[in-house]
């Protein structure tokens, strides 16, 4: 009995597949094309940055945001000087010739701007723990330290004046987070100490500083500082608070951190006081009064007798946001330093409402 199939089956099957192999070879044409698309896109987009440049660029210092991460939300760049706000800063000022006094406020949506002095150096007194939050930030968004490090006390760092650290025994430890925090909360002097002390000391500070552009602001001696030779200006102070809002530095993790340290700051005399006056309110519930105006300020102050500092971000009832410092030097614990920054603040509410 025969095997074979019939000669007509044979002859289908052998025409089936005459025409069924040229259709399976377009087919895997087309599957090693799409492949070899694939690859070759994945290949150039590795290697467009490498292409387009003769030589590789410098890995910047610190993580830098890209470049479209900003749009919107302002730059540090002043642009159009309001002359009547300015005049007015200037008379403030000339009505107590005896006090030093500098004073900057931007508008960082659109670049208008006041100031009467806004580069003179004077004492930072406390305020000098702005630029230092920015810094320890920094130094987190590279890797270089850690919020939940511990930094251990000791001797060289124990500060007296304001803040609770420095009264605890030698060698207690305390998380970068929370010295960050206290730094700013209470005003902690032996807590910024210990974070001077942890990013390198004084020198290695101040050059990062002047990096960032912040040209008057130096650290001289450990706080409390009571004499006054750590230094910064009114322009640096606003400067130092606008890289951080504007995106110019810091992640956006470290940023909203900033802006939530900043926001435990407990003293409100000063700008957010000054500020409701120029609104035309009044009151003990100084943030609760402002909030209700559509305005919110996140301000750290100084206090050192002889000098006395407040610089703030402040949003504004339109949504604009400001960046705004007010320094002055005067006779020891003078009321009439602290009412001048009140009116400094009081008069920049009205113009900028």
């Amino acid at each position: 009995m025969s095997l074979r199939p019939p000669q007509s089956r044979i002859s289908r099957r052998q025409q089936d597949a005459g025409w069924t192999q040229p259709l399976l070879l377009l087919v895997r044409l087309l599957i090693l094309g799409a492949g070899l698309g694939v690859l070759t896109g994945t290949a150039l987009k590795f290697m467009a940055p490498r292409l387009g440049a003769g030589t590789p660029e410098r890995a910047p210092l610190l993580p830098q945001l890209q470049e479209s991460s900003n749009e919107g939300l302002g730059r540090f760049e002043p642009r159009k000087e309001n002359k009547a706000l300015s005049t007015k800063l200037a008379q403030l000022a000339a009505t107590q010739k005896d006090l030093k006094i500098g004073a900057f406020a931007l508008v960082l949506d659109d670049g208008s701007y006041a100031q009467f002095n806004p580069d003179l150096v004077l004492p930072a007194a406390s305020s000098i723990k702005t630029p230092i939050l920015l810094v320890t930030l920094e130094a987190l968004d590279a890797g270089k330290l850690k919020l939940d490090e511990l930094l251990s006390l000791n001797k060289t760092i124990v500060g007296g004046g304001s803040g609770w650290m420095g009264g605890q025994p030698l060698g207690s430890q305390f998380t970068v987070l929370e010295v960050a925090t206290e730094m700013i909360r209470v005003s902690d002097n032996t807590a910024t100490n210990l974070l001077i002390q942890r990013l390198g000391g004084k020198t290695a500070l101040n050059a990062r500083f002047q990096e960032l552009g912040l040209e008057g602001t130096v650290i001289n001696n450990w706080l409390p500082d009571l004499e006054g030779t750590n230094t910064t200006t009114a322009r640096d102070q606003a400067r130092s608070i606008a890289l951080v809002e504007t995106a110019e530095v810091l992640s956006p993790r470290s940023r909203d951190l900033f802006r939530q340290t900043l926001g435990t700051s407990r003293t409100d005399t000063l700008i957010p006081r000054g500020w409701l006056q120029g609104l035309g309110g009044g009151g003990g519930d100084v943030n609760g009064a402002l909030l209700r105006r559509g305005v919110r300020a996140y301000n750290k102050t100084g206090d050192i007798g002889i000098a006395y500092v407040d610089s703030a971000l402040i949003e504004l009832p339109d949504g604009r946001r400001a960046v705004a410092s007010y320094m002055v030097r005067g006779p020891f614990n003078s009321p009439r330093s602290t009412n001048m920054i009140r009116a400094l603040s009081g008069a920049t509410a009205a113009a900028f409402k």
